[in-house]
């Protein structure tokens, strides 16, 4: 490394050189030195004001104790007191008849789908389309009711859970693993079921399984298969299909059953935002 050295202007180089072409030595401007100076001392005040120092648990409080997450309180704490009034309007409102207020609808309408996305979509999807074993919320395939009333009881109690003893609750029997059908008799049965809905069978079960639904599954899903939403026992005759339609997912149903469980949102949520969020699903498509 050649020595430092000064060129024909007498401006001091660093004495590197590249190809002929050396570089200068200039010292810093001082509008930049005192500009970092600045900063240092702006970041010493800041980390002894604010949170900074990271610790074994939390991090350093700062001498003017604020917290981020303290001001999200106090900025939702504002908001819940602005929509105070027009919470509790909805939290006594009858349902049916919300639809025809229509500031008090927008605003039920608003307040549920942010609640739908922050609770709902994780099971329903964000479009509210469903998924395997999750009910689609567009269409009018509604396993206890879709009217507003329905709604709402569904999202309140919530379906097959151990929390709410007013929640929803059915329970299929598992005909193979209980050893109630033979498997001949669940294919026969299966062949049935997707007669109804004109899925592809075997004709040559059909009135075997028709005999064997009559006696183990219409008293449910009733003499036509067309469901019980008192029970929410499932349409059979629809070609709608909460795990799937095909043969071999059929088979499987019927083998084990199935008991899916929603939980009772009542325990978690205000009444305003139960009844914002069964508003807002009811003018999705599906609500009857």
């Amino acid at each position: 490394m050649s020595k430092k050295s000064e060129n024909e202007n007498g401006v001091p180089t660093t004495g590197h050189s590249w190809d002929g072409i050396e570089e200068y030595d200039n010292p810093m401007p001082r509008w930049w030195l005192y500009t970092f100076y600045a900063c240092i001392v702006w970041g010493i005040a800041y980390s002894i004001a604010y949170p900074a120092w990271p610790m074994v648990n939390r991090a350093t409080a700062g001498l003017l104790g604020f917290s981020t997450r303290g001001a999200l309180v106090e900025e939702l704490a504002a908001a819940e007191a602005a929509n105070a009034q027009i919470d509790s309007r909805l939290a006594s409102a009858d349902l049916s008849v919300i639809a025809d207020d229509a500031g008090l609808n927008q605003y039920a309408v608003s307040k549920g789908a942010a609640v739908y996305r922050t609770w709902c979509i994780q099971c329903h999807g964000s479009g509210a389309a469903g998924a395997v074993g999750f009910p689609n919320l567009l269409d009018d395939a509604w396993l206890w009711g879709g009217d507003i009333e329905a709604i709402q009881t569904t999202i309140n109690h919530g379906i097959r859970n151990e929390d709410d003893p007013d929640a929803r609750f059915s329970l299929m029997p598992a005909f193979g693993a209980d050893q109630l059908l033979s498997e001949e008799q669940i294919e026969g049965v299966v062949n049935y079921v997707m007669s109804l809905s004109g899925e592809p069978h075997d004709a040559a079960m059909v009135a075997e399984g028709a005999e064997i639904f009559a006696n183990e599954c219409a008293a449910c899903h009733s003499e036509d298969g067309t469901g019980n939403r008192d029970l929410g026992a499932p349409n059979l005759t629809d070609a709608v299909w909460l795990y799937g339609g095909d043969y071999d997912t059929l088979i499987e149903t019927v083998t084990y059953a199935r008991a899916g469980v929603m939980p009772a949102w009542g325990l978690r949520l205000g009444a305003a935002e139960i009844n914002a969020v069964a508003t807002y699903v009811h003018q999705l498509g599906g609500g009857e």
